[in-house]
């Protein structure tokens, strides 16, 4: 994200110029118009509901080796169907990774500056940001784009991540905001967007602390089927166009997209199982 050179391909005076460890900040300065949170309308104007895409759902749960997160891959505008294979989660840095609904558009330059944000703190700083303050950061960035979000805009990310300074078992952390950048932290699940009542309705009677990484990802499926199931925003697994969620964990390791195959078997299992089950697994006794 350039913002200009100078004289014989030099970089620009501003490269140069004394700042903090936020490249957000450096871009308000020197170069706001290239923001994703700037006003969009004048004032008094509001985005027609059906005009613009719209994600949703997304979830996370934390399981014995860390934290996964998914969703689905829906986009709608209005009652229209405006992508069936979007990407909703998204890796931030090696140990996190943010996932979003809302407004697409903005929401994927929102997810871009943030993994900026995160490489440029730790090129200025020498050590990377703490769990806690990559949260903070991105809740700052939210609260930058309430003007957008009251124009009827808005994005809402979700937050996952290993935390290695956490105790053993419970490094996998969580956290959701609100519109106007208010962050809480969410533990052992939590979901956001339309079919966010119906996944964690899901979790509430699937998860148990101790799942493995296979346990946590036909869960997670498991939840984003309830979803799909009672909200027409929410796509459930496309088994003639194979598409399929999208499931990532974090772990010691970093982050991990589960391969293709691997969530295409595991929503195929997941499917077959619901032919003689269609409203899914019992809670666990």
């Amino acid at each position: 994200m350039a913002t200009g050179t100078g004289h014989e391909g030099r970089p620009a005076e501003e490269f140069f110029t004394v700042g903090g460890s936020s490249f957000s900040d450096f871009l308000a300065v020197h170069r706001p118009e290239l923001l994703p949170t700037r006003p969009p309308f004048p004032d008094g104007v509001r985005a027609a509901p059906d005009r613009f895409p719209h994600g949703t759902t997304v979830l996370a749960l934390s399981y014995r080796d860390g934290v996964l997160i998914a969703g689905d891959r829906r986009a709608t505008m209005g009652n229209l169907i405006a992508q069936r294979d979007l990407e909703k989660v998204h890796p931030a840095d090696d140990h996190t990774a943010v996932a979003f609904a809302g407004t697409v558009g903005l929401a994927l330059d929102m997810v871009k500056l943030y993994q900026v944000e995160l490489t440029h703190f730790e090129k200025v700083e020498g050590i990377p940001m703490t769990l806690g303050a990559k949260a903070r950061r991105l809740a700052t960035m939210i609260r930058q784009n309430l003007g957008q979000a009251m124009q009827g805009l808005a994005v809402v990310p979700l937050l996952a991540g290993y935390d290695v300074t956490a105790p053993q078992g419970a490094r996998g952390r969580i956290f959701s905001f609100d519109v106007a950048g208010g962050l809480y932290e969410k533990a052992p699940f939590h979901a956001e967007g339309s079919g966010s009542p119906y996944a964690r309705g899901a979790l509430k009677k699937l998860f148990r602390a101790d799942m493995t990484r296979r346990e946590a990802a036909l869960a997670a499926l498991q939840a984003l089927y309830d979803a799909a199931d009672d909200d027409s925003a929410t796509g459930g697994p496309d088994i003639n166009r194979r598409i399929f969620p999208i499931v990532s964990v974090i772990t010691e390791d970093g982050f991990e997209r589960l391969p293709e195959p691997e969530t295409e078997d595991l929503s195929r299992e997941m499917v077959e199982h619901r032919r003689s089950r269609p409203d899914g697994p019992h809670a666990s006794p």
